[in-house]
């Protein structure tokens, strides 16, 4: 099997990288193409897999396998990120947003430092290139920190375009965590990227001068497609530099 599926790849990589099958073209049907190469159709799936891996197909669910358009690679600017407009390197993506009112609960009290029960804003947001997913985002607000100019309180199902809402003042201390890891099934379906490839995960928690989080936030970017930036910034003290 394992030969015969590297063949089916092989032949159909060569066909991708030559342009015989250009990008965002859809493949034939999985039963026509194990009839093609006279393979069963979990040999052509694993076939398939392997491609997938490579970033040079994309399974969309109910539609088919297509040949993956080039992937256009974002940057993460940390300390107060690519929800930043101010800061992120590409700002033109289309990003949609689903609000939700929901009770702290479980990590989201200890990320926030609030009472369990406390009422918070859920914002999941997802941003695309096209139609392509880049990013995925859930960032939590207390409740009386929500912006006004959010789409509000849209029921589970809606997904509202929109800009990006800023606090009216930037946070005084932000905390960051980065980890390399699988993305879940749940986050794997909304990038539409296949299990086996490593995503970044960015925990990021902001608080103002009190000392008040003001958000937590949960970012997900598949690691194909994403360079992460973060920059440090010395002050000087001019009184202890010698004239």
């Amino acid at each position: 099997m394992t030969s015969r599926r590297l063949t089916v790849a092989d032949d159909l990589r060569r066909h991708i990288t030559t342009g015989h099958l250009g990008p965002g073209e859809r493949l034939p049907s999985e039963s026509a193409l194990a009839d093609r190469y006279q393979v069963s159709t979990a040999t052509l799936r694993s076939a398939l897999a392997l491609l997938q891996a490579e970033g040079l197909v994309e399974k969309i669910h109910g539609k088919g396998n297509f040949v993956r358009r080039p992937l256009r690679r974002i940057t993460y600017v940390g300390g107060w990120g690519i929800l930043d407009p101010r800061t992120a390197a590409d700002v033109d993506l289309r990003v949609t947003v689903r609000t939700t009112s929901i009770r702290a609960r479980g990590h989201l009290t200890a990320l926030l430092r609030v009472e369990d029960g406390s009422p918070l804003t859920e914002f999941l947001r997802l941003s695309h290139d096209g139609e392509v997913p880049h990013s995925l985002a859930r960032v939590y607000v207390p409740r009386d920190l929500t912006p006004v100019t959010t789409p509000g309180d849209s029921a589970p199902e809606t997904w509202v375009e929109t800009g990006i809402s800023l606090p009216s003042t930037p946070p005084a201390e932000v905390h960051e965590t980065v980890t390399a890891r699988l993305p879940t099934p749940d986050e794997a379906s909304a990038l539409r990227i296949n299990t086996a490839l490593a995503v970044l995960a960015v925990t990021r928690v902001a608080a103002d001068i009190a000392g008040r989080v003001v958000e937590a936030a949960l970012l997900v970017f598949p690691g194909d497609r994403v360079d992460a930036v973060f920059s440090t910034h010395h002050v000087i003290d001019e009184s202890q530099v010698s004239r």
